[in-house]
C-alpha cells in the first residue's frame, strides 16, 4: 500500500465554540499522546474548504486490531483533564477503524477529498473491484494528484470513557480519500472519476457525500518518539496568543 500502513482510524466532526482552542489541544497534547500508543504511525488533521463537518482526522495505524489493544483502551479510559474538557464539545462525530482495501499513487498532498458512501446489499465485491481497478488508478494518474485510497470500515471499537463524555459515534461508511498538491487538479479529478451516477451504477447506495479539505497539521510516531511529552497545562496556562505559560 502507498500509505504508511494498511489500516487507519478516521474521524469526521465539528467542535462547539472556539476552534482555535481545539486546534491547540489537538496539536500540543492529543497528537503526541495518540502517536505514543504502540501501533499508531502518522496523524493528520484536515480542515474543510467545502465540506461538513469541519474536521477530518486520519491516523494511520499498524492494523485494525489497534482499536482493541490494551495500550489504546487504557489511554481512552484515562483522558487527561484537557481532553475531558474538550470531549463534550465534539459534535456529529463519525469515527472508525478501516482497512486500506486498495491504493494508487504515493505521498501526501496538501488538498484532499473524502468521498463517503455505502455499498448496496450484495454489491460490496463489485463496488470494491470497480474502485480498485478503474477509479483509484485513474485519480492517481492525473497531473497534480498524489494518491488515492479505498477504506473499508472494521467493526466499531468498544465504548470508552472518552466516548462516553462526547456521546455515541456515528458508524463509519466506506471512504475514498485522495490527495493532491494542486487543489484545482483535485476538482478536475473528482469531476472526471467520482460521478455519483457511476458510483450508484457500480453498487453504491444511499447518500453519497463528497467533501474537500486542506492539510492543517501532520506528525509521525517517529517524530513523537524523539520528542519529550509536553507538560500538562492548567487552564490558566492555555493562552490564546503568545507563549504558553
Amino acid at each position: 500500500m502507498a500509505l504508511c500502513s494498511d489500516a487507519a482510524m478516521v474521524l469526521f466532526y465539528d467542535i462547539e465554540g472556539d476552534t482555535a482552542d481545539h486546534d491547540d489541544w489537538h496539536s500540543y497534547e492529543h497528537f503526541h499522546e495518540r502517536l505514543s500508543v504502540p501501533g499508531f504511525v502518522r496523524a493528520t488533521r484536515w480542515v474543510a474548504t467545502a465540506a461538513t463537518p469541519r474536521y477530518m482526522v486520519t491516523y494511520e495505524v499498524g492494523g485494525v486490531d489497534v482499536a482493541t489493544s490494551q495500550d489504546y483502551l487504557d489511554r481512552l479510559n484515562n483522558p487527561t483533564p484537557w481532553t475531558s474538557e474538550m470531549m463534550p464539545r465534539f459534535r456529529g462525530m463519525t469515527r472508525g477503524f478501516c482497512r486500506i482495501a486498495a491504493s494508487a499513487g504515493f505521498g501526501l498532498g496538501n488538498a484532499a477529498l473524502a468521498l463517503r458512501f455505502v455499498p448496496a446489499q450484495g454489491a460490496a465485491e463489485q463496488l470494491s473491484g470497480w474502485i480498485a481497478r478503474d477509479v483509484l488508478p485513474a485519480l492517481a494518474a492525473r497531473r497534480g494528484m498524489v494518491g488515492a485510497h479505498l477504506l473499508q470500515p472494521a467493526p466499531p471499537p468498544p465504548m470508552t470513557r472518552e466516548q462516553s463524555l462526547r456521546g455515541p459515534d456515528r458508524a463509519m461508511p466506506w471512504l475514498v480519500i485522495a490527495t493532491a498538491y494542486d487543489a484545482a487538479a483535485l476538482e478536475r479529478a473528482a469531476a472526471a472519476h467520482l460521478d455519483p451516477t457511476a458510483l450508484r451504477d457500480s453498487g453504491a447506495s444511499g447518500e453519497i457525500t463528497l467533501g474537500r479539505y486542506a492539510l492543517h497539521y501532520t506528525a509521525s510516531a517517529d517524530e513523537v518518539a524523539r520528542t519529550a511529552p509536553p507538560p500538562v497545562l492548567a487552564p490558566e496556562s492555555r493562552r490564546s496568543d503568545g507563549p504558553r505559560r
